[in-house]
């Protein structure tokens, strides 16, 4: 995996594309940001290219062979597609074709008219999955995430299901029930949702404004109290809090899903459909991190009703909430395991 990042360093750095890569470090070194242990080797970085769907110019970063399976990786907030920066490369070596989209809000990827609201419902996130597989022309893949990426795969997987032939989703079922939002969870649980709640003042919106790279960093350490990330790694993904669409659209997600806020009338068809809690019928693999500090790890039998087709859930020790980044090769054998078949339980 390192020597993929290697070779594809060394081809950039025979051209002008070597240049800015090198300039970029240069930068990267002079403001201080050192990877663990001091080691002052760049990050590798994961390069995009846009693609327009209706709504959106998505930014994507695509890798593999043009025929393999698609898989699309979805990542989470407050992340980027960098949490897939090991897993990607994993699965091209497998010969899948991965698809590894900033989410809206995220990165690259824009909102193409002003007008258009500014959404962060789950319907939304969900709906511009589909848009970018037809801006693609796939006509279906295997769809894996986790948080807002999960939620995402996890909309598709219930309401288009011939789009999704398999599912890799981190804490299982993740679609909304914002009809019992108001339910109180266990103080545990409700201790780590701060933000949530935060998020619902003008106090919160003006403070995710000013300080979001701090709010993330706060969350990226209680989120997953074990992974040991350097600063580097944190800016690289800060990166993508930077777009301008940020905090309107994380401001409505939150407030939406403890329907606080109305959902958008664009997207109301699907997210009527949500909010029937529609089962996930396609062959689904589900994980749990066992240090995840937002979502304790669970056996899966609470929501197994949820899934009423081929499931398999299992525990990754020692991880945290942004699974794919702190155990790639779990991830990734998650996914080949979802496509070339395995011993398959209800």
């Amino acid at each position: 995996m390192s020597e993929y990042f290697e070779t594809r360093r060394r081809l950039l750095l025979s051209g002008v594309a070597g240049a800015a890569l090198v300039a970029a470090s240069q930068v990267r070194a002079a403001s201080g940001l050192q990877r663990a242990g001091g080691d002052t080797t760049p990050l590798p970085r994961m390069p995009v290219r846009q693609v327009r769907t209706d709504l959106l110019d998505i930014g994507v970063h695509e890798t593999g062979p043009q025929n393999g399976r698609p898989v699309f990786l979805l990542h989470g907030f407050p992340y980027d597609i960098h949490s897939y920066v090991e897993v990607a490369p994993i699965l091209a070596e497998r010969g899948f074709r991965v698809i590894v989209p900033y989410l809206r809000g995220h990165g690259t990827t824009r909102l193409r008219d002003p007008a258009t609201p500014r959404a962060g419902q789950q319907a939304a996130i969900g709906e511009d999955v589909i848009a970018l597989m037809d801006a693609m022309h796939i006509p279906e893949a295997v769809l894996a995430g986790y948080d807002w990426g999960g939620r995402a795969a996890c909309v598709v997987a219930a309401v288009r299901r011939s789009r999704c032939v398999g599912l890799v989703s981190v804490n299982s079922y993740l679609i909304q029930d914002i009809a019992h939002a108001t339910n109180p969870l266990p103080a545990e649980i409700e201790h780590g949702l701060w933000y949530q709640y935060y998020f619902q003042t003008e106090r919160g919106r003006a403070g995710l404004e000013a300080n979001r790279r701090d709010i993330a960093r706060i969350l990226w350490k209680n989120n997953s109290p074990t992974w040991k990330f350097d600063d580097a790694t944190f800016a690289r993904a800060a990166e993508a809090f930077d777009n301008p669409d940020y905090v309107d659209i994380v401001i409505h997600s939150y407030r939406h899903r403890l329907g606080l806020a109305p959902g958008y009338p664009l997207h109301e068809t699907t997210e009527r459909k949500l909010a029937g809690l529609p089962p996930i019928t396609v062959p689904s693999i589900t994980l749990d991190g066992t240090a995840d500090g937002v979502v304790p790890a669970t056996d899966g039998k609470s929501q197994a009703a949820r899934f009423t087709g081929p499931r398999i859930h299992r525990q990754i020790p020692g991880v945290g909430h942004n699974l794919p980044q702190e155990a790639p090769e779990a991830f990734a054998d998650a996914v080949t395991e979802l496509v070339r078949g395995g011993k398959w339980r209800t």
